[in-house]
């Protein structure tokens, strides 16, 4: 009487080594094709050549958007189409600054996003410096009245973007902080780890109820120019010639294709942001996150024995001015119980160093066939877990989507982001390959498994 239930207790224990065994071999295979394939090259390729630098809200931008939407079709993505949403856009005019006191001295600037025009003619005053953000708020309120207030803060070269994370604030909160106490117009040291004479571009936020004033990053030499005047004793007076406008309702898209799987309601969520700032061609921030994931996805769709899950690929519209994110995750907040993962490629081409995987999973037999598939390509699976994957899938996150992290190796990154030297040369087509055999080995083992995360993470 019990022998045809032990008879399927037998085959039920043989069925699970065999399917972790079919999962570590698909993930192996995926990783081998990912190595060789060029389309995330192809991709990265096409969009900084046909249509370069997209701020949200351009003419380019528009041309993204429908070269998004062609490129997915093209590919063999389904449901593919652009989801229109309301974005703030900012553009910028013609802009200079110069020291007039104590050496006279041209100085090389970008214009922060959102950053007001100077009066008509411009701005001089006399510097004030602090060495940190902390340091501008200790000041107190009034004091820099009339001046223009500096942050030269240097920023830490670290492999896992630390140094970048610790220094943000200074452009995004340092503006409005030195606004609060009268400033005439605000400066910072640039985001950037290199020694060209290129400022690094940002955008800033307003407090409520803050003036705007004008606000622009300095490269790296000038403000160590800055500093050495400085030193000399004597007031350094600078005169800042800045034009811009800010648009609140521009229009936006986040391009959108899936590879449809066996299970109705189940979705992985991935993508890159498709703007970027206007100095270089947004090769590394973000052309490459949109290639490495489109093209991740494609490999993993395309396994053999195919899929349960949908992947569905992302390529976010207005990641710089953060408002991609935010409109997709109202859009779609009714639809986040079914993403079984999120993820987001926005730190440049690679190599991936680290993954970190959502709470309780690493044991689990589709992250063990994962992590097994990533022996030969030197990653480090963090025992701890993922809490964040990138500003566009922030609001997915909060609304309760487990999220896995790659982080690609960031030495360099910050030598290039948000200005002109982010070009397709920087990029090394073999570290692009390794990023797409770590994304494609991931969608695999959660698009080819059961996995769920959620209930993972509540044991």
């Amino acid at each position: 009487m019990n022998l045809p239930l032990a008879a399927l207790a037998m085959g039920l224990a043989l069925a699970a080594p065999a399917a972790a065994q079919n999962l570590a071999a698909g993930a192996v295979e995926v990783r081998e094709r990912a190595l060789k394939d060029t389309t995330a090259w192809d991709l990265v390729e096409s969009l900084t050549t046909e249509i370069g630098a997209r701020p949200t809200g351009s003419p380019a931008m528009e041309r993204a958007k429908d070269w998004g939407v062609a490129k997915l079709k093209a590919l063999g993505f389904q449901n593919v189409h652009a989801e229109p949403f309301v974005a703030g856009a900012w553009t910028r005019g013609p802009e200079s600054a110069e020291v007039v006191a104590p050496y006279a001295q041209k100085l090389q600037i970008l214009g922060m996003g959102r950053s007001p025009s100077t009066p008509r003619g411009g701005i001089e005053g006399e510097l004030v410096f602090f060495d940190s953000l902390e340091a501008l708020t200790a000041a107190p309120l009034g004091s820099l009245n009339g001046k223009i207030a500096v942050i030269n803060q240097p920023m830490l070269k670290a492999q896992d973007s630390s140094g970048y994370g610790f220094l943000n604030r200074n452009r995004t909160r340092g503006p409005g902080e030195a606004s609060k106490r009268g400033a005439a117009a605000f400066l910072v040291r640039s985001l950037s780890t290199d020694d060209t004479r290129l400022p690094h571009a940002g955008a800033l936020t307003w407090p409520e109820g803050v003036k705007p004033i004008p606000a622009a990053a300095l490269s790296v030499p000038d403000a160590q120019l800055l500093d050495r005047m400085a030193a000399r004793g004597a007031p350094v007076r600078v005169r800042l010639n800045m034009t811009s406008t800010m648009t609140d309702k521009a229009q936006a898209w986040n391009v959108v294709g899936e590879i449809p799987g066996s299970t109705p309601g189940e979705v992985v969520v991935v993508g890159g942001h498709l703007d970027s700032w206007d100095a270089g061609t947004g090769a590394i921030d973000d052309a490459a996150g949109v290639a490495i994931t489109t093209a991740a996805a494609k490999l993993a769709g395309s396994a053999p024995g195919g899929l349960r899950r949908t992947l569905r690929v992302l390529m976010w519209g207005a990641e710089e001015m953060d408002y991609s994110g935010a409109a997709y995750a109202e859009a779609h907040k009714d639809e986040v119980a079914a993403m079984v993962m999120v993820g987001e490629s926005d730190t440049g081409p690679g190599p991936i160093w680290r993954v970190r995987l959502p709470k309780g999973s690493l044991q689990h037999p589709a992250m063990r066939a994962f992590t097994a598939a990533l022996a030969p390509l030197t990653v480090v699976v963090a025992p701890e877990p993922s809490t964040f994957g990138g500003s566009d899938v922030a609001g997915l996150i909060k609304l309760g989507a487990p999220v896995a992290s790659l982080s690609p190796d960031a030495t360099r990154y910050f030598d290039l982001h948000h200005s002109a030297d982010d070009t397709l040369d920087k990029i090394d087509p073999r570290d692009l390959a390794q990023s797409v055999a770590v994304w494609a080995s991931l969608l695999y083992a959660v698009g080819a498994s059961d996995v769920d995360f959620r209930a993972l993470a509540s044991q």
